[in-house]
């Protein structure tokens, strides 16, 4: 195989979950774009037939499935839908996420349970039904969508954080379990993100947060969605078969190091 073909991804079968809006909507758009077959999923119906209708590209439309992953058994179903009218599943996108910016006195056994529901427990289970297919197929890849918290959490989104620091370790064991069965499983940490969960957060550019963010950013700038399309792509290809077990930060350097403040 030659360095270019160990890059493609042409004719894979993909499933991106989260992925009506977003980091999701990129990644499955960045698939699609590189010939694989994708198949998107999400909570809702008419987000995801205009995603859909977006980013499918000539005769390979992106097929969609309504899920919630917060359901352990339609998450199951999923996959079992996918490999049905596939035959396979080549990689697993696990980008699904919800979070609820608040301080950590004030969330309830509710809110915590519908952040973890979705961050941590149904990426879980879907990744457990996508890996037994795989693991019988002797081959497969699943990247879980983590997030720059697991490493250095922000204020204020504990629950969120601690989700995305079990979803870290969750990469490293099915990696270590998988990996003789030809399952490779590894993360990608998006930095701080412009997205629909984020934007409310973030403001526009002359927020104390944005600037404070890009500040703190060697690249100088906030992540876009599309910035995380590549590591994903690499992740899914043969350029990527000795790798497993790992987290990729897209973080535009911020796990480098924080600026010292007296620096112009």
């Amino acid at each position: 195989m030659n360095n270019k073909d160990a890059f493609s991804v042409d004719g894979q079968i993909v499933l991106v979950s989260g992925a009506s809006r977003g980091i999701g909507r990129a990644i499955a758009a960045g698939f699609a774009q590189r010939g694989a077959q994708v198949v998107i999923s999400g909570r809702n119906a008419e987000t995801l037939a205009k995603t859909s209708g977006e980013i499918s590209r000539g005769d390979r439309t992106v097929r969609t499935k309504v899920c919630d992953v917060a359901d352990v058994a339609a998450g199951q179903a999923l996959i079992d839908q996918v490999v049905e009218e596939s035959g396979r599943i080549d990689t697993l996108v696990n980008c699904a996420g919800v979070n609820k910016r608040m301080r950590a006195e004030e969330y309830t056994p509710e809110v915590y349970d519908f952040i973890t529901n979705i961050n941590i427990r149904g990426a879980y289970f879907l990744a457990l039904a996508a890996g037994r297919r795989m693991i019988a197929a002797g081959k497969g890849s699943i990247i879980n969508i983590d997030s720059l918290n697991s490493h250095t959490p922000l204020e204020r989104v504990s629950v969120y954080a601690m989700a995305k620091a079990a979803m870290r370790q969750m990469t490293k064991c099915l990696a270590i379990e998988w990996g003789p069965r030809g399952v490779r499983v590894n993360g990608i940490g998006p930095g701080l993100t412009i997205t629909d969960l984020t934007r409310p957060l973030l403001g526009d550019e002359d927020t104390p947060v944005s600037q404070w963010r890009r500040k703190n950013t060697p690249l100088r700038r906030v992540a876009v969605p599309e910035d995380m399309v590549g590591a994903a792509i690499f992740l899914a290809s043969d350029a990527a078969s000795y790798i497993t077990g790992q987290t990729l930060y897209v973080d535009g350097g911020t796990t480098s190091g924080l600026f010292w403040p007296l620096d112009g």
